[in-house]
């Protein structure tokens, strides 16, 4: 054990050192040489004279996720298949089974089978629990599960999955899978384009330039750009996708950093395909990073209306730094800015509350700034619409039945119970809406939310000091009036709650390749660019 504790000290340590050597920052060599010894003496000791048998790998991994846990979320340390993870986010270009897929501790979800792909070929369905893998059980692998779906293009494996509560086997040729960052463009109207794009990848502006350049083509004299729920990605791809509708030469970002070398400020260099076409950009709280940069550029040059809800607020920048043993860390080095100068940066990593969490800057901290014809725009917090429609009231509710599947899951059963002639007539009724209520209770969704934490540990506080016979009934009350309210603010999200039923309940009949057309005819806020871009004049008022 001393032999490869040794040699996994070793290399790491001497490479820490040639870099400290290397860089700028002379004044800080002795405290960070400083606390590198003494971790690593630290970890030596640990490893070697702890009572039970350690893991110096795991223990390792925890020390450097837990330090960096400690900066923001963006700062990550990545393993192997983390960064071949990133490789795929990048490229869009994978080989598997053509599925976007959940890891559980014993079993793997497909969430959403891509259309043609090998699954989707071998009859997989949204919802099919995947428990077997070839001879190998899901639950023996754990957060490795997932590779037991990889292979080489034009492998076969067998899976065992079970469907509505039967135990089912299929097999699944593998194949070279395309991720479109540009998923659906297509006509609205006879003059209205709408363009999807869902990621920027390395695809991203060529996909983009083709679909603007073929609408054109069909008649399009105006276009959506519909950015909801783009987390981002390369930032040399949103500084391009702007340029396709700004001339060469216009400013689009600059970022700032302590490290003189990464502060840049970027402009567009390329001829543009449109620069007078009508846009209106639709954006929501995931569209993040890239999105940000797009949207917000455009909205302080005047080039386009944004439409949708307040976007997420990330304004940091990552950069991937190479480290041994095929790893990597991605670092925040940058803080980026819009034409106009804002940050929309939403929330303060260094300045925490007292629970730890990031502050987040408050809207009377916001600061002006104006757009190239004088309009008032605003940092602090994600790109503001132009025209804004959010009809989310409770993002904590809304987000705990996200992430506990009762969406997904419900989505499933209305599958399996229901048929659906045309599906662009389909329309989820009070009566489905009733039926999903009734499905959280059966299925027994509850959340804690902020509220009850603190009047909990009140309550406990309370007990230890002996004053809980004095509260008991306050307390009591206070808990039930908070379940009323809790189930009131499922009622005040519906339309909100049914836009997520529908979405998920239309792609299991018509893949998201159907979701989109349905979009185009059902979707408010596609019906409200459409109907800005059809008037002339309110169109230049919101630029005005």
């Amino acid at each position: 054990m001393k032999t490869l504790l040794k040699k996994r000290f070793l290399i790491p340590v001497l490479a820490v050192v040639v870099f400290l050597s290397t860089t700028s920052f002379k004044n800080d060599f002795f405290e960070i040489a400083k606390q590198l010894e003494i971790f690593t003496t630290l970890f030596k000791e640990l490893n070697m004279n702890y009572v039970d048998e350690t893991n110096p790998a795991d223990l390792m991994d925890k020390a450097i996720k837990s330090m960096l846990a400690d900066l923001d979320p963006y700062t990550n340390f990545m393993n192997e298949q983390d960064v071949e993870a990133a490789r795929i986010n990048n490229t869009g270009d994978y080989t598997g089974i053509g599925a976007k897929v959940k890891t559980l501790k014993d079993k793997l979800v497909i969430v959403e089978p891509y259309k043609d792909y090998p699954a989707d070929k071998a009859g997989l369905k949204a919802g099919d629990e995947i428990i077997k893998v070839g001879n190998a059980l899901v639950a023996d692998y754990k957060e490795e599960s997932g590779d037991l779906l990889k292979g080489a293009p034009d492998s076969s494996v067998e899976v065992t999955y079970v469907r509505q509560g039967k135990t089912l086997t299929t097999t699944i040729k593998r194949a070279e899978v395309e991720l479109k960052a540009v998923p659906h463009f297509s006509m609205v109207n006879g003059k209205t384009g709408y363009i999807v794009l869902s990621q920027f990848n390395q695809k991203a502006t060529s996909e983009t330039s083709y679909a603007l350049r073929d609408l054109k083509a069909q008649g399009a004299e105006r276009v959506i750009l519909d950015l909801r729920g783009n987390p981002g990605g390369l930032l040399n791809e949103a500084i391009d996708i702007v340029n396709l509708f700004v001339p060469k030469g216009q400013l689009v970002v600059t970022t700032k950093s302590k490290v003189e070398k990464y502060n840049k400020t970027y402009y567009t260099q390329k001829d543009p395909v449109d620069t007078d076409m009508p846009l209106v950009v639709l954006i929501d709280g995931g569209s993040a990073s890239a999105s940000e940069i797009v949207a917000g550029s455009l909205q302080d040059l005047d080039r386009a209306v944004i439409v949708g809800s307040r976007s997420f607020g990330k304004g940091l920048v990552q950069r991937p730094k190479e480290l041994t043993y095929g790893t990597q860390v991605k670092i925040t080095i940058s803080r980026y800015y819009t034409p106009s100068g804002r940050c929309i940066q939403a929330l303060d990593y260094w300045h925490r509350d007292e629970k730890g969490d990031a502050v987040r800057v408050k809207q009377e901290n916001y600061n002006e700034f104006k757009t190239k014809n004088g309009r008032k725009v605003f940092d602090g917090g994600g790109v503001l619409p132009d025209e804004h429609l959010n009809i989310v009231k409770n993002s904590t509710i809304t987000k705990a039945l996200v992430n506990d599947d009762m969406i997904f899951d419900f989505a499933t059963d209305y599958y399996y119970s229901h048929n659906i002639g045309d599906i662009n007539a389909f329309k989820l009724t009070a009566a489905d809406f009733s039926n999903f209520k009734n499905f959280l209770k059966t299925n027994n969704f509850s959340f804690e939310s902020n509220t009850e934490k603190a009047l909990l540990k009140a309550f406990d506080e309370a007990t230890k000091e002996g004053l809980n016979d004095e509260i008991n009934d306050d307390y009591n009350t206070l808990i039930s009036n908070l379940k009323l309210s809790k189930n009131k603010t499922i009622d005040e999200n519906k339309d909100y709650l049914i836009g997520l039923l529908t979405e998920d309940i239309v792609k299991r009949y018509v893949y998201r390749e159907g979701l989109y057309e349905y979009y185009k005819i059902h979707d408010p806020e596609i019906k409200k660019a459409t109907e800005i871009l059809g008037n002339s004049t309110a169109y230049l008022n919101y630029l005005r």
